[in-house]
């Protein structure tokens, strides 16, 4: 499996060794892979130490022996069978939110400067995962996502297909509808697979949809174990919010209305099961922002929020799975565009995946009014420019799931808010286009905005 935060991890060997990098990112998103792969093919030598794991003699190194790094190293050294090269090993900590004393310990081990260090984990953020530790200055953090469209692609042996769409999106013009519908019929697979490197693995193999949503399944249910291991005092929340996605982005608004888990409940009551969801990279959230002016998060009204998996794939198996298993004629309708129902919320949360992956933070925009019909609108996504202006610096994104649809809401937002407003996209799954000042993108060019 190719991936792209493999070239980080390059750039990152060759320009620091005053830093450790830690690769945060949801369980089962290949963490572990990657840095093994990385550790294999560019180290004279490497130790692996999953902390999840790890013996008792082990942890026992970092809590006796800091202070005398000689017998440290040579403890490790000797407990792996690996023979240490200055300069030329990696040490990688996996997992290693399960013992916070090895990263802790980051600090001293950098600024000996013998080996590299790489450490992978997820939950970095939850306090009990923190305590009792400084986090080191000289640790980097870069944060892995599902496999992107261009990755999955490139599981399918299909290496040529993302510069072309690339080519189109630069040079303004339709792929052409021989070539557009290529691209659908990849980004439908994408969207129904999702980029769980297992879950890739398993259709490239077999191209057996039952198959892969077992895998999926399996996936679902190691983080609801997760949840209920992890999110300490907050578990029937955590876990309440988990199941109610889907219920959630079904709706027209797919905002989250807390009221659905329990009658009387406030968002303060709520906001570390969702921020520990966040954390743990489970879920995207988005926020509604109240201005769409240039400092989104500025304007950020936290108790009005949407909920998006933060893999499609998984949504997937999580939404449609009455009987244990998602059947393979839901399957085959939405391979084929057959259906009908739910089928924009599938495209709401990939377009999220797409943008987060692609380093966006999620915001929407809403206004409810009574009595002025012109001031309701919905508008799923907001986007700043990556160069800010004085003026017109926010992008509107529409997301349109059908072949047939109003743009009444964008209409609405680019009368009041021009002064604000960059270009305003609408993401469907027909060819580029530009008409009457709105940029008409296919959905598979998501992450090149």
């Amino acid at each position: 499996m190719r991936r792209k935060i493999y070239d980080t991890l390059l750039e990152w060997k060759n320009r620091s060794r005053q830093t450790a990098l830690l690769i945060d990112g949801a369980r089962r998103v290949g963490k572990s892979y990657i840095a093994e792969k990385f550790a294999r093919e560019n180290f004279k030598s490497y130790i692996l130490i999953d902390f999840n794991r790890a013996s008792r003699q082990v942890q026992e190194l970092f809590e006796n022996y800091l202070d005398d790094l000689d017998t440290f190293f040579l403890y490790l050294s000797g407990y792996y069978n690996v023979h240490l090269y200055q300069g030329e090993t990696l040490i990688i900590f996996d997992e290693v939110q399960m013992f916070p004393r090895a990263r802790g310990a980051i600090k001293y081990l950098v600024a000996d400067g013998r080996y590299v260090y790489l450490e992978t984990g997820s939950l970095m953020s939850i306090r009990k995962n923190v305590r009792d530790i400084v986090i080191p200055s000289e640790e980097e953090h870069v944060y892995m996502y599902p496999m992107d469209f261009e990755e999955f692609l490139w599981a399918m042996e299909n290496e040529t297909l993302m510069p072309l769409i690339r080519s189109c999106y630069e040079k303004k013009r339709p792929m052409g509808q021989a070539m557009h519908r290529k691209a659908m019929d990849y980004f439908r697979q994408y969207l129904i697979v999702g980029g769980m490197p297992q879950a890739v693995e398993a259709y490239q193999r077999k191209k057996d949809f039952a198959e892969v949503d077992r895998v999926k399944r399996g996936i679902l249910t190691l983080y609801r174990e997760d949840i209920r291991k992890h999110s300490v005092g907050s578990e029937l929340a955590v876990e309440a919010i988990f199941d109610q996605i889907p219920a959630q982005l079904s709706r027209h608004e797919k905002k989250f209305r807390l009221k659905d888990i329990r009658s009387g409940a406030k968002t303060r009551q709520y906001e570390q099961p969702f921020f520990w969801l966040a954390d743990a990279m489970i879920v995207n959230n988005c926020y509604n922002c109240s201005e769409p002016n240039i400092g989104l998060k500025m304007n950020m009204d936290r108790k009005t929020m949407k909920c998006y998996m933060a893999d499609t794939g998984l949504l997937i198996s999580h939404a449609f799975d009455e009987k244990g298993i998602v059947s393979e004629e839901i399957y085959r309708k939405l391979l084929f565009d057959k259906l009908t129902v739910n089928e924009g919320m599938l495209m709401e949360n990939i377009v999220a995946q797409m943008l987060a992956a692609s380093g966006h933070k999620l915001y929407f925009f809403s206004k409810s009014s009574r009595t002025d019909a012109s001031a309701r609108m919905e508008i799923d996504f907001l986007i700043a420019k990556s160069r800010i202006t004085s003026a017109h610096n926010i992008s509107p994104i529409e997301v349109k799931s059908g072949e047939r649809y109003t743009l009444s809401s964008l209409k609405k937002f680019r009368t009041k808010y021009g002064e604000y407003m960059d270009v305003p996209i609408v993401l469907h799954t027909k060819d580029y286009k530009e008409e009457n000042g709105i940029l008409y993108l296919p959905i598979y060019m998501t992450p090149l905005l």
